[in-house]
């Protein structure tokens, strides 16, 4: 009974995150409710017992991009007018681009109920593991069957992360002096001032 009632509290809370999300004025409350609709998509995976997606969701959205989406809106200087100026110039492209959606939720619905696709024959080399739980099992997949593939993404990843650094940094254009210190400590008091006498009534030539 527990179940089920956590299930439709999670649910809920999920759809009605999920609409907040779009209806909301604010960018700032719009990704606070994104956050809010990952925590409960969470929550479902937990009970249909993927925790390992269950913590991807955590991590993965909620600590890097919901984090990253709610820093970036909070820094810039967003004109809310203007954004919700533009919502009527954009909105025939988002209706269509709902109905290409929901054209595709059908079609996709309706492809599952005449029968799955038969891929081919399990060989049995991606068996689960008895006994032991989802991360395990992806564990073994990962680190045997998929190793190359996983270290594949890894190297896209990090060229990406380097990319991205090198695109965004900007080399500066100030000339900076160093500063010697030999040369300092080995001044004169004479060749560090000029002692000028100037006349009544005339200025200093600098």
């Amino acid at each position: 009974m527990i179940h089920i009632l956590a299930f439709y509290l999670f649910a809920v809370l999920v759809i009605a995150s999920g609409a907040l999300v779009v209806l909301s004025r604010n960018p700032v409350h719009s990704v606070l409710w994104l956050i809010m609709a990952f925590f409960n998509a969470a929550g479902l995976m937990v009970l249909v017992g993927a925790e390992f997606i269950a913590m991807l969701l955590v991590i993965v959205y909620v600590g890097a991009v919901a984090v990253l989406f709610l820093f970036v809106v909070m820094m810039l200087n967003i004109d809310f007018a203007e954004l919700r100026a533009g919502f009527v110039k954009n909105a025939p492209l988002g209706a269509l681009v709902a109905l290409i959606l929901l054209a595709e939720m059908v079609l996709g619905i309706g492809a599952y109920r005449v029968g799955i696709i038969e891929l081919g024959t399990p060989d049995g080399t991606a068996a689960p593991l008895l006994g032991e739980g989802n991360i395990e099992n992806i564990g073994a997949l990962l680190y045997s069957r998929y190793l190359f593939l996983f270290e594949m993404s890894g190297i896209i990843l990090l060229v990406a992360m380097i990319g991205a650094i090198v695109l965004t940094l900007r080399p500066s254009r100030a000339v900076r002096a160093h500063q010697d210190i030999t040369r300092q400590n080995m001044r004169r008091p004479e060749d560090a001032t000029e002692l000028k006498r100037p006349e009544v009534g005339k200025g200093v030539d600098l």
